[in-house]
């Protein structure tokens, strides 16, 4: 699912600034038209809230499959599970784990004060198809940024749950399409990450987590790179 939430908050909200100034985009498959940067703002504010949610989420690959978002408020952790590894955050540390073979994580100590990895820590993860939020945000804040982008809007359901969808074409980025629920959870994502296609969607959802969501994977070789595990 940028530290991650102050650059997005801060980021998002040069983002409004500018596009206020700029005026309205025409969404073409409804009529409406919108103001780009409230709609920027509205789904920034949407995926910044999903940290204050306990919930787990599915997503399906179109290999068929899947990929997976826990989230806990309390205590704070989240863990991003993808075919061939893991990541796991918390108060304590960021493990980033290999699970091809004999399963290896690297813990490191969280960036502060926010206890969010930045969008580089889920480069490996979106090679295997694991789109998170923040990756999600900063492709469209980028896109928010060129004046000459197409952002078009529309209304769908994922897992029985209601999502706001925008479709961006910009010179910043390549083009994408993103859904979020009106929870702020990550519904879907059809686009490149890194040059290579990449698409999921959500699968299923639950208000609740199990506390193996975020173990590391058993008989892990773990290399902790922590200032107090080498002293």
């Amino acid at each position: 699912m940028p530290a991650v939430s102050t650059v997005i908050r801060v980021f998002a909200a040069a983002v409004v600034a500018s596009l206020t100034v700029t005026g309205c985009q025409a969404v073409e498959d409804t009529g409406r038209v919108i103001g780009r940067g409230d709609l920027v703002n509205d789904l920034a504010a949407r995926l910044d809230s999903a940290h204050e949610l306990t919930y787990s989420a599915e997503y399906q690959l179109p290999d068929g499959q899947s990929v997976s978002i826990a989230q806990s408020r309390d205590p704070v952790r989240t863990a991003y599970t993808y075919p061939g590894g893991k990541i796991s955050v918390s108060t304590e540390s960021i493990a980033t784990c290999r699970t091809t073979g004999k399963p290896v994580c690297t813990v490191d100590l969280p960036p502060v004060p926010s206890n969010r990895p930045s969008v580089a820590v889920f480069t490996e993860a979106g090679k295997q198809g694991m789109v998170t939020p923040p990756v999600v945000m900063s492709l469209l804040t980028s896109a928010a940024l060129d004046p000459d982008a197409v952002i078009e809007q529309s209304d769908t359901s994922l897992a029985g749950r209601p999502a706001s969808c925008v479709a961006v074409s910009s010179a910043e980025v390549s083009p994408f399409t993103a859904c979020v629920t009106v929870e702020g959870v990550l519904g879907s994502f059809t686009g490149q990450l890194d040059g290579k296609p990449t698409e999921l969607a959500l699968s299923s959802i639950r208000q609740s987590v199990d506390g193996g969501d975020f173990e590391l994977p058993a008989g892990a070789g773990i290399v902790d790179r922590r200032p107090s595990a080498k002293g």
